[in-house]
This record gives C-alpha cells, sequence and structure tokens, in this order.
C-alpha cells in the first residue's frame, strides 16, 4: 500500500497528564485546527474522537488509552 502522505510530513504526538487535566480537549482542539475534524467535540456533549465506547460518553471520561489517525 502507497503512503498517502510523505513521511517528512507526519508527526507523532504524545499527551499524557493526570485525570481531568484536559488531554481530551487538547486532542479535540490538535485535531480541528490540524484539519483532520470538521467540529470541535466537546466531552460534556458526549462527541469527541477519542471518547468511543458508550461508558466513556456517559461519564465524560476516558476510560482507555486512544490511538486516532
Amino acid at each position: 500500500m502507497a503512503r498517502s502522505t510523505p513521511l517528512e510530513r507526519v508527526r507523532n504526538i504524545g499527551i499524557a497528564a493526570h485525570i481531568d487535566a484536559g488531554k481530551t480537549t487538547t486532542t479535540e482542539r490538535i485535531l480541528f485546527y490540524s484539519g483532520v475534524v470538521h467540529k470541535i467535540g466537546e466531552v460534556h456533549d458526549g462527541n469527541t474522537v477519542t471518547d468511543w465506547m458508550a461508558q466513556e460518553r456517559e461519564r465524560g471520561i476516558t476510560i482507555t488509552a486512544a490511538a486516532i489517525r
């Protein structure tokens, strides 16, 4: 499979912090401002990219580690 993005344009970013520090909110902003998504998801609305499990959306917390592309 051919690479669709030149390797020199790829950036890997890791975000680690305490509970309720804003990791999901920061991730949503990074995705939006880099053009990956066209609408910023909100934790309290349950529509974030990284919180995909029903329990995460109901409780407003991230339960599992998330890798996004």
